[in-house]
């Protein structure tokens, strides 16, 4: 693989404006119920500090992406030039074995065709040398896109966020600024 594409998600940033949503969904022609980016709220503290926050999530396009190899007729793939996890509608037999193997919800049972849709990190415009639909639709740009490897180099991120699967499973291609409520404790070992 020579290179692999992932996303810089800025919690700090979102407002929870859903744009991100509407654009994905427009590209997409998707109808309702079938979300391939979500906008998730996540509330909590009491009186007097209550906090909330929003993270938006996708396809993360992981590494080791547990879709890819559960799939019996190779509906799935992973793209060797940028590490888009891409998907043949053509193939896919409606098995949903993708959809229960991936523990971020990527994958959705659309029941209209009664096949799996994905996010396909808008490969026809990365193609094209333009963003994915939800990276330019967003009003404060709390959503980039990029190599993972230089999205890292960001300050203040992490690939862990409160909520959100082990990323040992598959190692997932998004990085994230997090409010202070979302972030993920280190321990430590010799503890």
């Amino acid at each position: 693989m020579n290179k692999q594409l992932g996303f810089f998600v800025n919690s700090t940033r979102c407002t929870g404006c859903k744009t991100c949503e509407i654009a994905c969904k427009d590209k997409n022609d998707l109808e309702v119920g079938t979300r391939f980016r979500r906008v998730l709220l996540f509330e909590g503290g009491k009186y007097p500090e209550p906090y909330s926050y929003t993270i938006s999530l996708a396809c993360n396009h992981c590494l080791k992406p547990t879709c890819v190899p559960v799939c019996p007729v190779d509906a799935l793939e992973k793209r060797k030039e940028d590490g888009i996890v891409f998907y043949h509608y053509d193939r896919c037999i409606g098995c949903r074995r993708c959809e229960w193997a991936c523990p971020y919800g990527a994958p959705q049972w659309v029941t209209s065709d009664k096949k799996i849709k994905k996010c396909d990190f808008c490969y026809d415009y990365i193609d094209q040398g333009k963003p994915p639909a939800c990276v330019a639709s967003c009003p404060l740009r709390a959503l980039e896109f990029g190599e993972v490897s230089e999205l890292e180099k960001k300050p203040d991120t992490q690939r862990e966020a409160k909520n959100f699967a082990d990323i040992k499973l598959t190692q997932p291609s998004v990085i994230f600024k997090l409010h202070p409520e979302a972030k993920v404790e280190k321990k430590d070992k010799g503890k």
